[in-house]
This record gives C-alpha cells, structure tokens and sequence, in this order.
C-alpha cells in the first residue's frame, strides 16, 4: 500500500470513529426517580365514580438520543406498593383478584420503539406492560416532555406524562366483570436524572 493510500485508510478510520464517538455523546442515560415515577390507574365503579390509584416505580433507565430520534425505557413497578387511599381495597389489590404479589412481586414496561416529532421530542413509546407475568404490547403516548437542570439535585433531569389503555382481563384480572368494566386508563408519570 503506497504512503498515499495509507494516509486515506488511516483518515477514512479516523472518520468513522469520530463520528461513532460523536452519535454515542449524543445518546444520554438517565435513572428513574422512584419518588416521582408512578402508573397512576384510574377505572369506573359500578357506574357511580371513577377511581384512582398508584403503583410506584421500584427503579428503571431512560435512555435518549434527540438527534438521532431514538430511544428505550425500562422501568419496574412495585405492585406490593399499590395504593389507592381505601387500605381494604389495597389487600384486595394484592391478592390473586388482582396483582397476587405473592408470586408476582414486580410488573415491568419494556419499550421496543420510540416515536419523536420534527424537535425530537418523543410522542409514542411503544413496548411491552408485563404485569402477573403476562406480557403485552401497549403504546404511550407522550403528553408532555421536558429536560433540563434539576433545581434541587443539580444535575440534568428529564421527566413527562404519557398515558394509555389497556383491558385488566388481558392480564388474568377478571374480578368483577362486567359490574366494574375492562377498560383501564393508565396515566404514566416519570421523572429521570443523569447518571
């Protein structure tokens, strides 16, 4: 290989690796705040009000990349930690009726594929809810999105809302039916500081 050649090789390698070490700055990892992260649920009773509940994030990452448009989510709930302001309904929540935390102590949202706007900001997170072991697809869509320095932990944060629907009989939660109907709203709030 003449001199020549070499050098091009050698800038061509160069150009690669600067950009591969430039998309990976561009990609930002952030950690779940389990004090501001919750699946808040919200479901008709017997026609006469809506109810409401949490069930707290137990940890999770967000990771993002604006520029490429790209991005995944994990986060883990603790159903154990479900709360809902009436303390019997809570016990029932967690028996077999429901979450059965005894054999199922964590629920999980995987994302498989984000969707951004022309500002890069996400508008959908699509991914997989698994709650009693039983996984399914499930699409949320981003209300709101924001980044910037957390003014209280001083370092850089991200949080949003997004929300969406799923049916409780799809998760082997039958209890009720059809008096308290299948439809469930979820509404997902989250907040994340950098690693």
């Amino acid at each position: 290989m003449s001199k020549h050649a070499y050098f091009i090789a050698v800038a061509a390698v160069a150009t690669v690796l600067a950009a591969a070490t430039a998309a990976q700055a561009a990609e930002e990892t952030y950690s779940i705040d389990t004090n501001h992260t919750h699946a808040t649920f919200a479901f008709q009773h017997l026609g006469f009000s809506t109810f409401h509940g949490k069930v707290p994030a137990r940890g999770g990452t967000v990771v993002i990349d604006r520029e490429a448009r790209t991005g995944r989510v994990e986060v883990e709930f603790d159903p154990n930690a479900v709360a809902s302001g009436v303390p019997k309904f809570d016990e029932h929540l967690r028996s077999p009726d429901f979450f059965e935390v005894a054999k199922h102590p964590t629920a999980t949202f995987k994302s498989s594929r984000m969707t951004f706007d022309d500002k890069g900001t996400p508008k959908t997170v699509v991914g997989d809810l698994t709650i009693k072991g039983i996984s399914k697809p499930v699409t949320l869509q981003v209300n709101s999105f924001h980044c910037g320095n957390h003014p209280m932990a001083k370092v850089p944060a991200c949080g949003a809302n997004a929300n969406a629907s799923i049916k409780r009989s799809d998760y082997d939660m039958s209890f009720a039916l059809p008096a308290v109907p299948d439809e469930i709203k979820l509404e997902i709030e989250v907040e994340a500081m950098k690693k």
